[in-house]
């Protein structure tokens, strides 16, 4: 591994967009977020750099900021070429560990890092993530993946067993990504701060544009998610999927009754419908809001709670999230929960730069773990791609397969100075 490159410095940086200024990403408990990046770059002596990041809506980007810096001492002349042995090195950590354990500022701190070098080893390799995860070998992805916790779901036997299952048909699903893509939903429309004319003209673009599936914000007034509920299914007809989100607003019994209350508009499924650690709470909503189906994953913290899920029945859709949990690594034991379960991923991807990162997981789960396009989606919300290298590519309603080598998290240089908080020229004026 002598010619490999050498990690020689971890980068980073607080980036923070003002999003809150015309209420992009509003909902029933975020009413202001400012979309932000904890921004890390490695740095290598070949002048080729891997870039990741944890996602953050304004204040307290900066702790997380400091959490990754405290990673520099794993990576910073590090052997990567096993990667399953360096993730493990770090989340093993046992100062760092006592953090957590897996969960939280420390763990999303890891998944910048683990992130930041699967980027560079895309980038070594030449090969866009989803393609050199995608070709790698059953047994070498088996090796990712801490089983640690898992082994009452999920043993590594099973785990390969999935795997080589896919394996015969993983170049015609190459070939399908190519030539058309991955479906999509956008929640683009359904902020919780946009009126009605704003909703009914959103509702309208998305149908336009391709789209079979968009979601609206609930859960702060009842009458006014009624409302908007009506507007949105007068303009997109019966039939056509209309997602609900309420972003952990309700404990059990409201969410019941709540969700019982916007059943005549037909919303597909019901995302985060109260605590993302309620386990048998979610349990009791699926069982008293079916057939409509409950989604959630965005802020699970770690494929323990995901395991309880499945293992309960509590979500009907996995929606895990790139710079949530530990990473790749842990991304990819996660898909393999959701394939032995038989449950579909639709990833969340609602923050910035998040879209750019989680094709890449959807699209390796299709070509080498479950194998299947059917009941799945990405999120994808049209804010700030143009403030990185390799924008995500969404046409007719479809994300396009990246081609660019590596992970999509790089950020344009100009971008990140100038959006750095505070001394960035956006707001050195004041925050809002």
């Amino acid at each position: 591994m002598s010619d490999r490159p050498v990690i020689t410095a971890l980068e980073t940086h607080d980036v923070r967009f003002p999003t809150s200024r015309e209420l992009d990403g509003s909902d029933a408990m975020n009413p202001d977020p400012d979309y932000s990046a904890a921004y890390v770059v490695l740095r290598t002596d070949a002048g080729v750099d891997g870039h990741g990041l944890a996602f953050t809506i304004g204040r307290g980007n900066d702790v997380q900021t400091h959490a990754i810096r405290a990673l520099e001492r794993f990576v910073v002349g590090a052997n990567t070429g096993d990667l399953g042995a360096l993730y493990r090195e770090m989340v093993d950590d046992s100062q760092l560990r006592w953090l957590g354990p897996e969960k939280g500022v420390m763990h999303m701190a890891l998944s910048a890092v683990v992130n930041a070098l699967w980027d560079l080893e895309a980038k070594i390799q030449g090969k866009p993530l989803w393609l050199l995860l995608g070709e790698t070998s059953p047994e070498d992805l088996v090796a990712l993946v801490d089983f640690r916790y898992l082994s009452d779901a999920l043993t590594p036997g099973e785990a390969l067993e999935i795997l080589r299952r896919a394996e015969p048909g993983r170049a015609e699903r190459v070939a399908a990504l190519r030539a058309g893509g991955y479906p999509a939903y956008t929640t683009s429309p359904g902020w919780l701060g946009y009126d009605d004319d704003k909703l009914r003209r959103l509702c309208k673009e998305a149908m336009d544009d391709g789209f079979t599936q968009i979601k609206l914000k609930v859960g702060a007034d009842l009458e006014d998610d009624r409302r908007r509920m009506r507007i949105a299914r007068e303009v997109c007809g019966p039939g056509f999927r209309i997602a609900i989100d309420a972003n952990q607003r309700w404990d059990v019994a409201s969410a019941i009754a709540w969700v019982g209350a916007l059943g005549e508009f037909d919303p597909y499924w019901v995302e985060e419908p109260t605590s993302p650690d309620d386990v048998l709470g979610h349990a009791a909503i699926a069982e008293a809001v079916a057939p409509i189906k409950v989604a959630t994953g965005e802020h699970v913290q770690n494929r323990v709670v995901f395991k309880q899920m499945l293992q309960a029945g509590s979500l009907s859709v996995l929606q895990l999230d790139a710079a949530r949990v530990g990473g790749v690594n842990e991304n990819i034991a996660i898909l393999l929960l959701a394939a032995k379960f038989g449950v579909p991923v639709c990833p969340h991807a609602g923050g910035v730069g998040l879209c750019e990162l989680v094709q890449h997981l959807a699209m390796f789960d299709y070509v080498a773990v479950s194998g299947s396009r059917d009941d799945r989606v990405i999120e994808y919300v049209d804010h700030l791609h143009e403030h990185f290298v390799d924008p995500v590519v969404v046409r007719d309603g479809r994300y396009r397969a990246p081609e660019a080598p590596g992970f999509g998290a790089a950020m344009r240089p100009e971008s990140v100075a100038e959006y750095s908080y505070p001394d960035g020229p956006v707001w050195n004026g004041g925050a809002p």
